[in-house]
């Protein structure tokens, strides 16, 4: 496997030019697999190529988008939210209310409907916080696709309500017991079951990570977010908003959404990443605020590594946050200075869940949670007069047992 090389700062200008044709998005993406996944890597960008070329495929999506999905999905003026942080107009794009309950169903009609252009009988995919799976699960249920999902024991454990809603659709979950049995362990065995099944299986990766064309691909069909929330705003106060926050795991709901707003110079990009309980090494998701350079899942980005440049274990309260890496195209735009990334920690996380709750009547998903506290944070500092989308990636009835249990009030 080729050495990578050190990351370099791409010239701003250059933003919205990437990948380059070996899938980089400056140092960072590429391809670092086996070469059994090579011809499968090499017929899954022919065929993008074709169907983004295709004005019939893109009618097709777009239809199932908007009657099946629900798009587009409404940008909500959340005054209590605002009243409470004290400071800029918050909006929240709802992803939350798509079918199947957040912008993951985005991508996985899109990688499913490429599957059946490829003629692959099979797919499979990896969940932490479940809701790819249910979307890959939905969306293969919908086209008549045999599905298989890859899961940690310990997300298992936490997002009980999504195995089952999978499974009802027909999808065989398949448990994952080793490392921290989370979501870097279910990638794990999703790329081992492609490698030996990529003639008849497409492996549908949920987020902006692994190797090329799947971080342009889910960036891509997650982009919608970003284009509806940018003509919405135009539309309510007839200029671009000040910021734009999302939360960061493998990064994809924050790609969409920050992807269309790239190079308008006045409006901030904040994501948040899973600060987890703290900054101690094992604590915390922080992939992009503390780790390095380094080869992960096919892809060469931020990695949480140990001082051998071992993969670190993780830790987030968010299952679906709970990932030592991140997409590439993200490094890109850290090290560009396009994009500031915050860490933000457990409490924060539950504190927001629960304000959303009760001044909004809206249950955000933890990942989303994180989103909002940095939106609290950022509101303050921008003040009065602004205004701040902050992209509300999932709704949170699948994290009301694991709320319940760290409250102390478990629902029986």
């Amino acid at each position: 496997m080729p050495h990578p090389a050190p990351p370099e700062s791409p010239a701003p200008q250059a933003l919205r030019q990437t990948p380059d044709a070996l899938g980089r998005f400056g140092a960072f993406g590429g391809r670092f697999v086996p070469e059994t996944l090579m011809d499968a890597l090499n017929q899954l960008s022919e065929a993008y190529e074709e169907a983004k070329a295709d004005p019939e495929f893109r009618r097709e999506l777009e239809a199932y988008w908007k009657d099946y999905v629900g798009r587009p999905s409404p940008l909500y003026r959340a005054d209590r939210l605002t009243k409470f942080s004290g400071g800029a107009d918050i909006y929240l794009k709802r992803e939350d209310l798509n079918h199947t309950g957040a912008h993951k169903i985005n991508n996985a009609i899109g990688q499913v409907m490429i599957a059946r252009r490829m003629g692959k009988q099979r797919v499979i995919a990896e969940t932490g916080a479940g809701q790819h799976g249910v979307a890959t699960a939905t969306a293969c249920a919908l086209f008549g696709i045999s599905c298989t999902v890859y899961m940690g024991e310990e997300d298992i454990r936490r997002q009980k309500l999504n195995v089952f809603n999978m499974r009802t659709m027909g999808a065989t979950v398949v448990p994952v017991s080793s490392g921290s049995k989370t979501l870097r362990d279910a990638t794990n065995e999703a790329f081992r079951d492609w490698m030996g099944s990529s003639k008849e299986t497409h492996y549908t990766i949920g987020s902006v990570v692994g190797p090329h064309p799947f971080p342009m691909i889910v960036r891509d069909f997650q982009s919608v977010i970003g284009r509806e929330a940018r003509a919405q705003i135009l539309e309510k106060i007839d200029r671009l908003p000040d910021a734009v926050v999302a939360c960061v795991g493998g990064g994809s709901n924050a790609a969409g959404i920050f992807h269309p707003f790239i190079e308008d110079a006045g409006v901030e990009l904040i994501g948040a990443e899973a600060g987890g309980r703290g900054g101690k090494s094992g604590d915390h998701a922080s992939s992009l605020t503390q780790g390095k350079p380094g080869v992960l899942h096919g892809s060469f980005s931020y990695v949480l590594q140990d001082d051998d440049g071992q993969t670190q274990d993780v830790h987030s309260i968010s299952a679906g946050l709970d990932y030592p890496g991140v997409g590439p195209e993200h490094a890109y735009w850290k090290d560009a200075g396009r994009v500031r990334y915050e860490s933000v920690t457990d409490a924060e996380a539950l504190a927001a869940y629960g304000e959303s709750a009760r001044q909004e009547g809206i249950l955000p998903a933890l990942e989303s949670s994180h989103a909002i506290a940095q939106a609290f944070k950022e509101a303050r500092r921008l003040g009065p007069g602004k205004v701040l989308i902050a992209c509300l990636s999932g709704r949170g009835d699948k994290d009301a047992y694991e709320v319940a249990r760290l409250r102390g009030e478990p629902i029986q």
